[in-house]
């Protein structure tokens, strides 16, 4: 009886294993399973056998279709989507967006809705649950199966006193509790970061699932953020301060900024700002749409602007690029699409800060992902179950992008 319960204890931990190298990779062949969890496969066919008899997981597909030579088609397994959901949201300066996935790793729902900026924190949360029972209810989505809360939030975290009266990012410290606020509400697990490195993360992972080692992203939008992946790491700093490229100064003694300093990339790059910048111009905009109506126009005022604000961003860029020497440098943010002179010109701006340093030089482009980065990101730490990722191991989980929806870009 003893040896029994010890054979009972042991294949409990293997299918603890199995479950638990699908819930952080997504589909798997059995042959890969194997190999992620160091198990025979001859063991991995009777453990995920019994698993498929108790519906635990389910056959997505088999991989005919980039299978190479002749043989059988292997099996690609899944957990059962129905097991868990995992949900994401992005608290911007004037939105917050959701996106919620199944345990099979496809995003199922993603939606937005608007806020004022600035807002209280009371008013962003009821943005947020106004905007869950929508797709909940209004969508038919029932969330008994959630696992577990990703949460972006703007500015440093996790939040640190800030020295002297900085309106924006103070706003940053009464993001503290919201983990709380989260669980209490949905009784899942909760974890919290800044919001562009979450779309960081998002951007690592390649459509194969890979992972880059070395990657800087920027996010042109109602703010300037951004996230660094060093050495295949997600970095937060000594005070979740990595990545604030928005509050590098740009302008000496230029505009203030919501951080309470001048002249920072934000003031400069940012989507108000460069609106605000063009009006002063005399040129009529009111909408990022009319950005991009005039820059396909060669409008030259929004050409000069969107030169300015590329340079800015491009040299802030630069002096990280002098230091951590990335890969790539992504360009997020609705502007980019709209406006893709913008990335144009920081290349341009990065090409000429490295140019003593040609091997430096790093590829840059526009994010391909949806606006939905950030919710996206936040999912992808949830199957990695950290706050941040300790490190990308090679088939770091994709996560599918989400369906279309009435999202709010701003």
């Amino acid at each position: 009886m003893k040896h029994a319960g010890v054979h009972g204890l042991v294949r409990r931990t293997h299918e603890e294993r199995v479950l638990g190298a699908l819930r952080e990779h997504g589909v798997l062949s059995r042959g890969e399973i194997a190999d992620l969890v160091g198990l025979s496969r001859t063991t991995i066919s009777e453990i995920t056998g019994t698993l498929l008899a108790h519906s635990a997981i389910v056959v997505v597909d088999t991989d005919a279709a980039s299978r190479e030579g002749s043989g059988r088609p292997a099996e690609r397994l899944a957990l059962d989507p129905a097991s868990g959901q995992y949900m994401g949201i992005d608290f911007g300066h004037r939105r917050v967006q959701i996106a919620v996935a199944d345990a099979s790793h496809d995003v199922i729902a993603a939606d937005s809705e608007a806020y004022g900026d600035p807002s209280t924190w009371d008013e962003r949360l009821g943005a947020a649950f106004t905007l869950i029972e929508r797709v909940t209810v209004g969508g038919g989505l029932h969330l008994g199966a959630l696992q577990g809360i990703g949460i972006g939030v703007i500015g440093p975290y996790p939040t640190t006193p800030l020295v002297g009266p900085r309106e924006g990012w103070g706003r940053a410290e009464s993001a503290r509790g919201i983990d709380a606020v989260f669980a209490d509400r949905f009784g899942a697990r909760v974890i919290v970061d800044n919001n562009t490195r979450f779309a960081a993360l998002a951007e690592a992972i390649s459509a194969s699932g890979a992972a880059v080692q070395d990657l800087l992203y920027v996010r042109l939008s109602d703010g300037v953020g951004g996230g660094l992946v060093v050495g295949g790491r997600l970095v937060t700093g000594a005070a979740g301060l990595a990545g604030e490229f928005g509050h590098v100064t740009a302008v000496p003694g230029g505009r203030r900024c919501r951080c309470g300093k001048q002249g920072c990339v934000e003031t400069v790059a940012s989507v108000p700002a460069i609106l605000a910048e063009i009006r002063a111009r005399g040129v009529d905009v009111e909408t990022l749409d009319d950005i991009g109506r005039e820059a396909a126009r060669s409008q030259p005022v929004v050409d000069e602007v969107l030169r300015a604000a590329g340079g800015a961003v491009g040299r802030a860029l630069g002096a990280a690029a002098m230091a951590v020497n990335p890969a790539s440098i992504v360009i997020g943010g609705e502007i980019t699409r709209v406006a893709p002179a913008i990335v144009e010109h920081i290349a341009a701006t990065l090409r000429y800060e490295l140019s003593s340093v040609d091997e430096a030089m790093p590829s840059v482009k526009a994010s391909e992902r949806t606006d939905f980065a950030g919710a996206v990101g936040a999912i992808a730490a949830l199957f990695r179950q950290s706050p941040i990722l300790a490190a990308y191991p090679a088939g770091t989980p994709m996560i599918h992008q989400p369906p279309t929806s009435r999202s709010s870009t701003r």
